[in-house]
């Protein structure tokens, strides 16, 4: 399957940005999504883009804060994190898709078939 590597997480202060990357290694086709789980919690959806880049959705709690987007000439997903807040810290993960419909961005994670590893985004002063 599929390889998906997620880079650009680190240390941020409160309201700092930080851009994250997922690198993917297959079809250009798939919507990806980002998901992001902190220790002891359940994973948590947080937005997710169609292949052609029609539609974009997010979890409320990082609308208007995070911003998805895709190049697929680059076959890279991004995740813009702006306002980051401490209860943002996380490790994220990129996820793919390989069902393609046309402006379709699924939100449950059971959907997605390939995982990256994580980057780790962590938000304290």
């Amino acid at each position: 399957q599929a390889h998906l590597e997620e880079s650009g997480g680190g240390l941020v202060q409160p309201g700092g940005s930080l851009k994250l990357s997922c690198a993917a290694s297959g079809s250009d086709k798939y919507a990806m999504g980002w998901f992001r789980q902190a220790p002891g919690r359940e994973r948590e959806f947080v937005g997710s883009i169609s292949w052609d880049s029609d539609v974009t959705n997010y979890a409320s709690s990082v609308k208007g804060r995070f911003t998805i987007s895709r190049d697929n000439a680059k076959k890279t997903a991004y995740l813009q994190l702006n306002s980051l807040k401490p209860e943002d810290t996380a490790a994220y993960y990129c996820a793919e898709v390989t069902t393609v419909f046309d402006s379709w961005a699924p939100k449950t994670g059971s959907v997605f078939e390939n995982w990256g590893r994580g980057t780790q985004v962590t938000v304290s002063s």
